[in-house]
């Protein structure tokens, strides 16, 4: 079984894609991650001395750690989910963004070449780096424009999208200057178990689920394209394995949504599952000031992920949003331990100042 250095595996997509690594047997894993506020071990709990997944706390940007831990476990392939990935963050502080996004990768494909530069020409064949992105890199589109497809110029908005490009373009460099075999991936917005309650989906659950504010931005018109978690890292397994070196991958969940849908599903769903007596869950939407520079739709072309290597995501918006806000509610052990002092500080410097509409 191949050996896999994943960057980023306490963070929500990481954790769940080493899950479904160790469950399915994909491979052995080696996990590299800062536990910056986004990150928690408590999503690999399971796995917990078991033989075949080590855990090293430590930053990408450390550029002698990375080195030692190559030489040390010698991995077939390394997996950058690494990254600071929220927008709101980076508008606040956009220099983090810059340290991990681009510094931080930079070091990690330093370290990546001269580590494949030294391995016997089998093993360099059989070398991947796959770098997991983000489908801002390509700005926003307007209601009737097509979907983005590979070849779609970069136009980042955002200083999150803006690091995240950057990053992009340096493993695309480090593949044509020096022959690093590189795979990007970049998929549209990621939902699903696991993920950090600042983001849209479970936000909204835990919210609503305490009784507290809805906070839509703007006019809640934002359109995103939803992919569920499990079928990206479907996606990023299918892709490391039959992907083609050198190429790029958009991945996408076929389910493009207006925030408001998405808020207005979700409250539709707990007024099921868990209905209150007094009022319904769409009584708490509250509509918020817009975030600067707020991107108003995306969406992924994903024609070239199915036509190549035969993917197709299996859950639709629905079917998906009932698992993920019944997972919420079935782990209220998880979601205490989450919501730590950061996360509170974060709403209350996010959300309290926005003037209501």
């Amino acid at each position: 079984m191949q050996t896999v250095l994943v960057t980023g595996g306490a963070g929500f997509i990481g954790a769940n894609f080493i899950l479904l690594a160790r469950k399915l047997a994909w491979a052995n894993v080696i996990n590299l991650d800062k536990l910056t506020y986004a990150s928690n071990l408590e999503n690999l709990a399971e796995l917990q001395g078991e033989k075949n997944y080590h855990f090293v706390q430590g930053d990408i940007g450390n550029f002698e750690l990375v080195s030692y831990l190559l030489e040390q476990y010698q991995p077939e392939a390394i997996i950058n989910f690494a990254a600071e990935s929220h927008v709101d963050r980076s508008i606040l502080n956009p220099e983090n963004f810059i340290q991990t996004n681009v510094v931080g990768t930079f070091q990690l494909l330093e370290a990546s070449r001269l580590y494949w530069q030294k391995l016997s020409p089998s093993r360099q064949q059989q070398f991947r780096f796959l770098h997991v992105s983000t489908d801002e890199v390509y700005g926003s589109l307007k209601s009737q424009d097509a979907a983005f497809r590979e070849d779609t110029p970069y136009a980042p908005n955002s200083p999150y999208a803006a690091s995240k490009a950057a990053s992009d373009h340096f493993v695309r460099a480090y593949h044509h200057t020096y022959g690093l075999p590189t795979l990007t991936t970049n998929c549209s917005n990621n939902y699903g178990p696991r993920q950090f309650p600042e983001k849209l989906i479970p936000l909204t659950i835990l919210n609503a689920m305490d009784g507290k504010p809805l906070p839509i931005y703007g006019d809640g018109q934002n359109i995103r394209d939803w992919l569920y978690v499990i079928d990206h890292c479907e996606a990023i397994q299918l892709v490391l394995q039959q992907g083609k070196i050198g190429e790029t991958y958009n991945i996408g969940g076929l389910n493009e949504q207006t925030n408001l849908i998405v808020v207005e599903k979700i409250c539709a769903i707990l007024d099921e599952l868990v209905p209150k007596s007094d009022y319904s869950h769409s009584s708490l939407i509250t509509f918020v000031k817009d975030r600067p520079g707020h991107d108003r739709r995306y969406a992924i072309d994903c024609s070239k992920i199915s036509q190549d290597l035969g993917w197709q995501p299996q859950e639709n918006f629905d079917s998906g949003l009932l698992k993920t806000v019944q997972w919420y509610l079935d782990n209220p052990e998880w979601v205490n331990q989450v919501r730590s002092g950061a996360y509170k500080n974060w709403l209350k410097q996010n959300y309290d100042h926005k003037k209501l509409e």
